[in-house]
């Protein structure tokens, strides 16, 4: 069979081979009384000799059930090996079949007359396989079969689908962006960015560790786990022009932390995309709420949107000119300056949109299974909503730290530190506008409301509402007195509620779920809070002196808890004694998950971001944001305390830093 010669190349010579090889492998159809030896093989080269094609599933061995044959290994076997003429010896039961003849019968890739007749073989074999019914094998021929080719076609196709791959057929090869980060957008929720560390920035794939799952009831918590894609080193481009061999290391440094900006502003883009058409685009969603509860849930995320699209293609613009990118300070100040104002609008409706999530949740079953099934579906990753509607607010406090990162990887005798200076002094400025504007508008609608619940009644009333008072904390407390008779002494405790305002504390009754009858009040200059160093007891004594009256008045009050007492005592603490903490030697904790408040007392985390902490109680921290200096308290197991101590001392002069240099 190897050998591939036509009959017309051997001339007139005769063809001399042994007559066992004919008689043992081939016996093909012959006239009775002659043997194999005395064929004329030369008479196949006489054209007025009609040729007869035998198929093999027409052979006297095809006819005989279970006998052996030879065929093509390739017919054999699922995957088709690159010697497609090699020979193997199966036991197939093969019944009769006629097969026309056609254009499919000619190999394509020669042109000799066994090409017809080796493809005509193989395709009246693979008509045969096709056409065997398993079930009526006997026993013995049923434990080693072959798989047909559509079934296993059929099978990878289903394992491929269950799996959740796509079957590409080598087209990712042809991607236009292949090998970039573009080829498999990740979700901003999923990445940590290295530029949020303050120190030296590393070039290697650092995998974040993930964390366990929250417990219950410990606010809304969104976990983050992985690194931010491939680094600029990582770029074939760079590999094959050489540069990593030209550039000094602090400028690769530069590099990537220029890169990081790009890459996670395409994966915060992504993320947005996901929250637009699956979320706030999604009919079912929609028709469980009001158009009111639609726009507080979504805002102007589409403007957002759109934000960050025209952003992300000019500074990709900016990239794909040359790998080593000069500059991209210039395009993020005039996006913050100019374009970046939907991201103060939607920081300002956070308030309202917590608070209309919580409502959803909690009273509405149908928004509350809708969600669910868009939340568990492929394209969402599994991931929460809450996690993508706090988006901007994570993107837009990041942006300031990427750009110190730059600041500090540029030398300060070129003209791009300055500008990357300036870049930062404009983000930072958005960031502040936002912060002040979420706080501008829960504070303003939290004082309408509390007034509206209080009742002076004899007490000597004053406007409460005021642009520069808000609520710190508020709670029951139980307060301690003493009841003499002539008899004996008696204790009793009354129920009082407190308000404590960054001004003012305010001491009321609950006369119902929503009213509160006022009893007293002073400022909080005149207001003094301590713990009573008891372990049995958990009392505070309250002095306020003067009072609402202009006399001092002294109570004990009992919490609930440490953790309760501990709050109340920092919550006035932190309103009389500002910012002036020394925290050099105090501990610091990196946010390892995003934390959304409860309380007013409560501190709001993005993940990677900094605090310092300035006390710890019953798996509670209170501490100090490091990038603002807001204070508060949050749970312990969203943080983890940072050790190493040029980490520690780094951190410390980014925080100088950026509070000199930004006014933040």
């Amino acid at each position: 069979m190897s050998n591939r010669k036509s009959d017309g190349s051997m001339g007139g010579q005769s063809l001399l081979l042994p007559e066992s090889y004919f008689s043992s492998a081939l016996q093909l159809d012959q006239p009775p009384g002659r043997s194999a030896s005395s064929i004329d093989l030369s008479s196949a080269n006489s054209p007025n000799d009609e040729r007869r094609t035998v198929l093999s599933t027409q052979s006297v061995a095809a006819r005989k059930m279970g006998t052996r044959q030879l065929i093509p290994k390739n017919l054999a076997v699922t995957s088709r090996p690159k010697n497609r003429h090699h020979t193997t010896v199966v036991t197939l039961p093969v019944p009769l079949l006629s097969t026309d003849i056609s254009w499919e019968d000619y190999d394509s890739d020669a042109g000799d007359g066994f090409s017809m007749r080796r493809n005509r073989r193989n395709k009246s074999y693979r008509a045969a396989v096709t056409s065997l019914n398993i079930e009526d094998l006997p026993s013995e021929l049923q434990t080693e079969t072959l798989t047909l080719v559509s079934e296993e076609k059929a099978a990878n196709q289903k394992q491929a689908h269950k799996s959740g791959r796509k079957r590409t057929l080598g087209r990712i090869r042809n991607r236009k962006h292949a090998g970039s980060f573009k080829d498999e957008p990740r979700f901003y929720q999923q990445i940590r960015e290295r530029g949020l560390n303050a120190n030296n920035l590393s070039t290697e794939d650092d995998e974040f560790t993930p964390t366990g799952p929250p417990e219950e009831d410990q606010g809304i918590v969104v976990k983050n786990y992985r690194a931010a894609y491939m680094t600029w080193s990582q770029l074939q481009q760079v590999k094959d022009l050489g540069i990593l061999e030209i550039i000094s290391p602090e400028e690769r440094k530069r590099q990537e932390a220029i890169f990081e900006i790009i890459t996670s502003e395409f994966s915060y883009q992504h993320s947005l995309s996901i929250l637009v058409r699956h979320f706030k685009d999604s009919a079912d969603l929609k028709k469980t709420m009001t158009t009111t509860e639609h726009h507080h849930l979504f805002s102007n995320i589409s403007v957002i949107q759109e934000v960050s699209k025209r952003f992300f293609e000019d500074l990709e613009k900016r990239h794909q000119k040359y790998p080593v990118i000069q500059d991209i300070s210039d395009i993020v100040q005039n996006h913050a300056t100019h374009h970046f104002e939907p991201y103060i609008v939607y920081c300002s409706n956070e308030t309202f949109q917590q608070r209309t999530l919580q409502k959803l949740l909690s009273s509405n079953n149908a928004f509350r299974e809708t969600l669910k099934q868009i939340e568990g579906s492929e394209e969402c990753g599994g991931l929460p909503m809450i996690s993508f509607l706090i988006l901007p607010m994570q993107r837009v406090t990041r942006l300031p730290l990427l750009l110190d990162t730059i600041c500090q990887k540029t030398p300060k005798e070129k003209a791009e530190y300055f500008a990357a200076r300036w870049a930062l002094k404009a983000i930072s400025k958005l960031v502040k506008n936002c912060n002040d504007g979420a706080r501008r508008m829960e504070r303003t609608e939290q004082m309408y409301t509390i007034q509206k619940q209080m009742e002076f009644g004899k007490i000597k009333p004053f406007p409460l509402v005021s642009s520069s008072r808000w609520l710190k904390k508020s709670g029951e407390l139980s307060a301690y007195t003493d009841d003499l008779s002539i008899f004996r002494k008696a204790f009793s405790y009354k129920s009082y509620y407190l308000f404590l305002f960054n001004d003012v504390l305010i001491v009321t009754k609950k006369k119902s779920e929503e009213s509160y009858v006022v009893l007293d009040y002073a400022t909080v200059e005149k207001v003094e809070m301590e713990e009573e160093m008891t372990d049995s007891k958990l009392n505070l004594k309250l002095q306020m002196n003067p009072n609402s009256e202009g006399r001092c008045e002294h109570m004990i009050l009992v919490a609930e808890s440490k953790l309760d007492r501990a709050r109340w005592v920092t919550a006035l603490g932190d309103v009389k004694q500002g910012n002036s903490i020394d925290n050099d030697e105090l501990p610091q904790y990196e946010a390892t998950k995003a934390y959304m408040p409860k309380a007013p007392d409560e501190l709001s985390l993005q993940q990677a971001e900094v605090v310092i902490v300035l006390q710890e109680v019953d798996g509670w921290c209170h501490g100090e944001r490091m990038r603002d200096g807001e204070r508060g308290w949050f749970p312990a197991n969203c943080a983890t305390q940072i050790t190493n101590r040029t980490a520690m001392e780094n951190n410390i002069q980014r925080m100088e830093r950026l509070r000199k240099e930004t006014d933040v």
